[in-house]
């Protein structure tokens, strides 16, 4: 059984940026096991408001801290305000017969708005639920999870998942319960992941949409039988394309609806970590918005007619935050080399900048709020972590999505996997934002944090 973490109180520190001549020297000059490092870090972080709508007011609550040793976290508020967080921790899974994650993932709740959080038992032996693929609360109360790995069927066309269940507010959990994933088509196996590990699965990530006739949405992305194309800084991984999936019957099943989006051509990485929500009142009510992961630029497209078809993804660039302007940052890296020992100044995938990981939430009220990391670059952003756009953001959005006028810096020049979730609390236009600061390997500290963030909007005469 895993071993519960240190208390709150051991390892506290600031995290501090590592300043070193050379990528390749700073990787290489102190061994780090990322199973035995420090887990606590404090946050002093001062959001930034980089473009400004003079309607929206934003008012940030204490950090708080949630999981220490906790990355990349995922969520869900429940309808009485129950926060569910869970991250990564620097802990070994157990072994498993089907694709799990390189690490353990540790759930936390917290029932007092984030005051206090206890961490949840695992069954022994097993890894449980991976919440990246996301969870929500149906209409009549229910709670579904989807964990995020999709592996292969009896046949070629079918794969298998599992669904997670409580009816009792997260107290009790049930399952793995089996789900069948219809999908002709996709191809799991012929790519690594981004570390070169042979890999077999698809990815179900983020949001999972409850349509008005009790339908469920979500996206996965992965390949299809002929996306060849390769990564651009890890050649045994292949390009991959999101895809939407629908359950009839709250996710006992899945069929495949649609390519959201592919390209052979687009970023590092292809489409992936999508992020899937609906609009549900106005002059738009029931388009779908998806953003993105590319490896560079955030990519977004929308679909009218229930995600059967979809605009051709484009661009979103916010508040001026262009991943190609190397310009801004390449006298910060010259000289540098990646492992490899190679310039990274005059490399086009190296000095790139990304944005990773976007959250997007439509709140009660109809405001849209989206969050992404941007990395600075895109690898060499954790040995050299202090670029002022190296961070986490947030964005808001009061035209359905067309425009997202009012864009704040959460956090800059700090350490961070650039991994971010949002959800919506009881109170209306008042989110919880977790995100975290760390990284896997500099042995400086990680941890899992959170706010509430308070929307007010005002007439503007």
């Amino acid at each position: 059984m895993i071993q519960p973490l240190l208390s709150q109180a051991v390892a506290g520190f600031l995290l501090t940026s590592v300043i070193s001549s050379t990528l390749a020297a700073a990787d290489s000059a102190k061994p780090i096991d990322p199973y035995n490092v420090p887990v606590a870090v404090k946050a002093n972080n001062h959001p930034e408001t980089l473009q400004q709508n003079r309607r929206v007011s934003l008012k940030f609550g204490p950090e708080q801290l949630i999981i220490p040793g906790g990355l990349q976290p995922s969520m869900l508020v429940t309808k009485t305000g129950a926060r569910v967080v869970q991250s990564q921790m620097p802990e070994r899974p157990f072994p498993s017969n089907r694709q799990a994650s390189n690490w353990a993932m540790g759930t936390y709740i917290s029932r007092d708005e984030g005051k206090n959080w206890k961490r949840l038992p695992l069954t022994p032996g097993e890894n449980g639920l991976n919440m990246e693929g996301g969870a929500i609360q149906l209409r009549d109360g229910l709670i579904l999870a989807l964990d995020t790995f999709v592996t292969p069927g009896p046949t070629p066309e079918i794969g298998l998942g599992q669904i997670y269940l409580s009816r009792d507010d997260w107290k009790t959990l049930e399952g793995p319960i089996e789900a069948v994933f219809h999908l002709p088509g996709v191809v799991y196996s012929g790519s690594s992941d981004d570390a070169g590990r042979p890999y077999q699965a698809a990815r179900a990530h983020r949001r999972i949409i409850e349509l008005p006739n009790g339908d469920l949405l979500t996206t996965l992305y992965g390949w299809f039988k002929g996306d060849e194309a390769r990564s651009g800084y890890m050649p045994t991984m292949k390009k991959t394309r999101v895809f939407l999936v629908r359950s009839p019957d709250r996710g006992r099943t899945w069929n495949l609806v649609s390519t959201v989006a592919v390209g052979p051509d687009i970023g590092t990485e292809g489409y992936g970590e999508a992020v899937l929500e609906r609009i549900r009142k106005g002059p738009l009510a029931g388009r779908l918005l998806c953003q993105m992961r590319t490896g560079r630029e955030l990519r977004e497209t929308y679909s009218d007619d229930e995600g059967k078809t979809w605009v051709p993804a484009y661009p979103r660039v916010f508040a001026d935050l262009d991943v190609y302007r190397t310009e801004k940052w390449v006298e910060m890296f010259r000289g540098a080399l990646d492992k490899q020992g190679r310039p990274i100044d005059n490399n086009p995938v190296e000095l790139i900048g990304a944005v990773v990981d976007p959250d997007l939430l439509v709140l009660r009220s109809g405001i849209i709020v989206a969050t992404f990391g941007v990395r600075v670059p895109p690898r060499a952003c954790w040995p050299r972590a202090e670029h002022p756009w190296n961070g986490n953001y947030l964005a808001i959005s009061l035209d359905d999505g067309k425009t997202w006028d009012h864009v704040v810096r959460l956090n800059s020049g700090v350490r961070t996997t650039h991994y971010t979730a949002i959800e919506e609390t009881p109170t209306d236009n008042q989110i919880y934002l977790a995100y975290d600061l760390g990284d896997w390997r500099s042995g400086q500290g990680r941890s899992t944090y959170g706010r509430t963030v308070d929307i007010s909007l005002k007439a503007v005469h």
